[in-house]
């Protein structure tokens, strides 16, 4: 016989306040990078209007990379790589933990996977604007 569903008052929910991510250093930097992919999504549907406008002719696109132009646009996008930044830096972290390499039997320092991926990462970026600027001249 299934019994019958327990009433709610019997089961426990305890208060929580809503700054309960200020207690500590990890809960607040877990929220930080939680709040950045609020800033990379803006941004990256502010890069599909983008693509839009430069599908539709170059006066549309003028007019659209001169409202990108602002004060207040330059502030958010210098915003938003920062986060981008954080983002990253804290993924190469975590998937250092998540996925242990291991040589042999060894276990490679999980700083050490870390460090060789952001490595990766900036040899990647500098190429990228090697090539980007090698295009541009």
């Amino acid at each position: 016989m299934i019994s019958p569903r327990p009433d709610k008052s019997m089961l426990y929910y305890p208060k929580m306040p809503a700054t309960w991510w200020l207690r500590k250093r990890s809960y607040f930097l877990f929220m930080l990078r939680e709040l950045s992919s609020v800033f990379i999504a803006i941004f990256l549907v502010v890069l599909l209007v983008q693509i839009y406008q430069l599908s539709e002719g170059p006066k549309s696109y003028t007019a659209f990379a001169q409202r990108l132009g602002s004060p207040g646009w330059i502030i958010f996008h210098a915003i938003a790589l920062l986060f981008a930044i954080y983002h990253s830096i804290t993924w190469f972290f975590s998937t250092a933990v998540v996925l242990p390499l291991r040589l042999g039997k060894r276990e490679i320092p999980r700083n050490l996977v870390a460090a060789l991926n952001i490595g990766a990462w900036i040899v990647v970026s500098l190429v990228i604007l090697y090539l980007f600027l090698s295009l541009k001249g």
